[in-house]
């Protein structure tokens, strides 16, 4: 009979140890999602303390998987690009994000810098203009898309 109490504490552990396991899993998709959205407002800030141009953010959520969101925006020349893709180098490592890559710095017709969550690009104008990132991320995706409609053929 002692041993009865044992088993039902056990019993009743459980439970609340998958509950806390399953609610810890939520909470830090949850906080990822502010850390991001912490992040992106910094970005931008520093995109404009920089005196980036035409600056646009676009959230990936149900596009992609890349990234929480994209940013674009201009430098008015070379020169400009590649100093606004350094200090924003330098201030997101600063903040302690660990993974940032930067690609373009060579050129500096467009820059690159990927931190995992935020993608920005920066371009001089003529570039950005030509490759007109924010026409195809900001389109909408039809939610048949991946279904391959037979009908249209």
């Amino acid at each position: 009979m002692r041993d009865q109490p044992a088993k039902d504490a056990r019993r009743l552990i459980r439970p609340t140890t998958e509950a806390a396991r399953k609610s810890s899993s939520i909470a830090p998709s949850a906080a990822k999602a502010s850390d991001s959205a912490a992040l992106l407002d910094d970005i931008v800030q520093w995109l404009d303390d920089a005196k980036a141009e035409d600056i646009v953010s676009i959230p990936l959520e149900g596009k992609s998987a890349l990234g929480d969101f994209m940013v674009v925006a201009s430098g008015r020349n070379d020169r400009h690009v590649g100093a606004i893709a350094e200090q924003l180098r330098e201030k997101i490592k600063a903040r302690g994000e660990a993974r940032v890559r930067v690609e373009g710095l060579n050129a500096c017709d467009w820059v690159l810098i990927d931190t995992g969550d935020v993608i920005v690009h920066v371009f001089r104008p003529e570039v950005r203009e030509f490759y007109n990132l924010e026409k195809m991320w900001q389109a909408e995706i039809p939610p048949d898309a991946g279904r391959g409609d037979s009908s249209q053929h």
